[in-house]
Formats: structure tokens, sequence, C-alpha cells
């Protein structure tokens, strides 16, 4: 891994969104593994540093935070019989072939994964990891070594489901577990892994799957054990309107109602999607804190509708964003999940609400927000040098004149450089110590050999 230098000043960036009022057009400086200055216009560091970069060709923005995913589903992506189906049965159509991943399948998709993000300029990744198969009991200790090997911060949560087609539930029985297993394996891996604190880079969450497929059981008892651990929870909910079909006819309650029963209405919580809320409920979410992650990508592509970013907003509820999972977006583009988000919202709130740094920021601060974490999704001094740096030089580019907004109005897609807590991990647009065309190799024969083998 390369090694970071004591200081380094990114001098007169080409742009900059830094996600804070202040002036640093001359640049940004860096100290180990923290941001230490910001330099307005024409002026120069408070303090000599050890190198000077010439960021003249660069937007500079803050590492992109994806608060939502399904690191497996690269293996399932465009796969023809769900190609045109909306969520549920979406789902019922991939739970057979998701049943017969094996560790090194995991292994490879999260590679893919987390490499995908890490070139669009993604930074801290959130995973909802809920399928544990017979043979794939260890799932996210196999996603913990790979994210230590690519040098990225991830949230990985130990998701669940245990309630199968036999109790009314929507994923075949093979694919569940019991609560006891469930909840043994969510300490577990607690305390092996969760790292507390400001520069973390491996941090657990709780993640029961979905009020259609885990037991009112296993969520008032996942709350408890979050709350007597400290950590975060994260489950779908919202997404479709099936969805609220199921919770009122399943427990005689909508969503939010049924997620306040459970014990999980709290600035603990942040939910994947939350589309389908109505006045009442948006104003409940934000006094209680709970967050919701916006995944306009799959939202569109499952035709599930859209989330109504900023009422939640002003209602005090904090919105990030998730490229999802990538069945269901076919992609792990984060900067490509921002110009989405952009896009999708403006439909609903019109051009003016909707601006390239209100998105940013839902993908940054608000990304930051939703994991928890003050330490990231800005640049400013005391936080984390996690940034992204992007080029204007290809075709797509030429003629655009404000450079932030460039990024997302011409579509940009990979970063020309990456630093994770002051550590270069993308240089020219490539990942440093991975090799890319071996990976999309292995992982193509994983992803045919899994279809071949569906249960």
């Amino acid at each position: 891994m390369s090694q970071s230098i004591a200081s380094t000043w990114l001098k007169n960036p080409l742009g900059v969104y830094t996600g804070t009022d202040a002036d640093a057009a001359g640049g940004i400086v860096l100290e180990g593994t923290l941001v230490r200055e910001l330099v307005p216009a024409g002026g120069a560091p408070s303090a000599p540093v050890d190198q000077v970069f010439d960021a003249s060709r660069h937007v500079v923005i803050p590492g992109l935070i994806n608060t939502h995913h399904h690191f497996y589903q690269t293996l399932t992506r465009a796969w023809r019989p769900v190609v045109s189906a909306e969520l549920f049965p979406w789902l019922k159509g991939l739970y057979g072939v998701w049943a017969g991943l094996t560790p090194r399948d995991l292994e490879l998709a999260t590679t893919v994964a987390l490499a995908e993000l890490l070139l669009s300029g993604c930074t801290t990744a959130a995973d909802h990891h809920y399928l544990f198969p017979d043979g794939l009991e260890e799932a996210v200790d196999v996603q913990v070594d790979v994210v230590r090997k690519l040098g990225m911060r991830a949230m990985l949560t130990r998701g669940s489901m245990s309630l199968g087609e036999d109790e009314g539930g929507l994923p075949p029985q093979r694919t569940v577990q019991d609560a006891d297993i469930i909840l043994a394996d969510s300490e577990r891996l607690i305390g092996a892994y969760h790292e507390r604190g400001e520069g973390a880079f491996v941090q657990i969450g709780l993640a029961p799957c979905s009020p259609f497929s885990v037991t009112t059981g296993v969520m008032r008892d996942t709350a408890a054990l979050a709350e007597r651990l400290d950590v975060r929870l994260h489950t779908h909910l919202a997404e479709t309107l099936d969805e609220e079909d199921f919770c009122r006819e399943t427990f005689g309650l909508r969503t939010v109602d049924y997620l306040e029963s459970v014990g999980w209405l709290s600035d603990r919580t942040w939910l994947a999607h939350g589309i389908h809320f109505d006045d009442a409920e948006i104003a409940r979410l934000g006094a209680a804190g709970t967050a919701v992650s916006h995944c306009a990508t799959s939202n569109m592509r499952l035709a599930s509708g859209i989330a109504r970013a900023l009422e939640l907003e002003e209602a005090g509820a904090p919105v990030g964003l998730g490229v999802d999972g990538s069945a269901s977006n076919d992609g792990s583009n984060m900067i490509q999940e921002v110009r989405q988000a952009l896009y999708l919202q403006r439909l609903r709130y019109g051009a003016a609400a909707i601006t390239p740094e209100r998105a940013l920021g839902w993908a940054t601060a608000g990304s930051a927000r939703a994991l928890g974490r003050s330490d990231i999704g800005a640049l400013a001094p005391g936080m984390q040098a996690d940034l992204a740096m992007f080029t204007l030089d290809e075709l797509r580019f030429s003629g655009s004149h404000d450079p932030v907004a460039a990024l997302l109005l011409c579509g940009a897609d990979r970063a020309d450089r990456v630093m994770v807590a002051g550590r270069w991990r993308v240089l020219d647009g490539q990942i440093a110590d991975l090799d890319v065309p071996r990976l999309i190799a292995h992982h193509s024969e994983a992803a045919r050999s899994l279809l071949a083998r569906q249960v």
C-alpha cells in the first residue's frame, strides 16, 4: 500500500467542493491522515509543507460515501429473467440463485463492488449482507478481509432473514436462519471487528433484511442488542407499495408504525429507500432522527417510486445516497449515483431546489450522518483525509464552465485519484495493488458458475 508523507498541499485545484462555506480555491493541506488547512484563493499554507501537488487539472471533492449496497449481487447483474421485474418478483426470481453463493464467490463479488466504488470516488461503503446459506456462515468475515486489502472504510452490516415462505414471508426456507444463530453471530462480529471513534476503518451494523423476510422477534431482539453494544441498525423500509400492503396484512400496521413497534424508530437507525411515507410519517422519522438512504437508480430500475428527500431533510431525517445492490442498479458507481439522484429529485422538486452541491452533500455529509459519523463527509481542518479528484479532460467535458457542476451534468464516471486516510488508493485512474483484468476474469467465471448451479 502506498505510504503518505507528512504533509501535502493540493495546490490551486481547477474546482473544489468541500461541503463547507470556507474558501478553498487555493487548495487543501493534508497532514498524516487528516486535513490540516483549507487555503483561500491566492493564498499559501500557514506553515511549510513537505510536498506540493499541482491540482490545476483536478476537481477535488470529499470522498463519496455509499450508504446501501449488496456486494454479492455483482454476480447477478442484468440477468435476463428479472431484467424487467419489479421488487417482489425480482427477489423471488433471484433468491434461488443467491442460495448457491460460496465464500469464494462472495470474495470476488465484494472485491468487484468495492473496486468499482473506489474508482468512482467512493472512500466509505456500507454493505447489507443478509444471505448465509450452508457454507457461507462467515460471510461478513470474508468481506472484512477484502475491505482491509483495498484500504477503504466500510460499514458492514450483519443482515438476516428469519421469516420464510412457510411462515408467510417472501424468501424460500433454505435462505433463512434461526433467531439464536443470527443474534449470536451478530454479537461475535461486533466483538471481532467493530472499530469505534474517529478514523475507524471497519464498523459493524445490524441489519435484519426487511419486514417481509424477518420475524418481529428478530427485529426487537436486534434493536435491543444494538442498543446494548452501541452499534447502528439498518433495514429496508417503504421501498414499494407491495411492502406497505404486506405490513398492513401481516402486522395490521403501516411501515413506520411497524418500525416503532419493534423499537427501531430512533437516531440509531438508517433505512434503505424510504419512498412511501406520508406527511405524518416523515415528521415522525425526522423527530426521531432516523436516516434514509436514497437509492435513485435502483428505485428507477425497479419502478419503485421517488423518495421525498427534501421533506425528509427538512423534518430532521438525515438523507444519504446508496447505489443499492448491483442487481437492481447493475452498477456500483457512486459519482453516477449522485447524478441520478440530482435528476430524479429534480422531477419531484424542480431544478432550482436541487443543485449539484445539494446532491453532492447527500453523498458526503448526508451519508456520513446516516452512518453515524462526524469525521468524514467534508473537507475541513481535523476531518479525515478522504477525498476524490477528477479530471475534466475527456470529450464529454469539452465546453463546460463550472467544474463542480460539470462532474454531474457532464457525467463523470471515474476518478483520477482517490485518497483514504491520507493514502492514495487510486492513482492515474488505477487502483493500487489490484490486477483488475484478472479480477474480471475470475469474477465473470464465478458469475457463470453461480447460475449453472442454482438450486
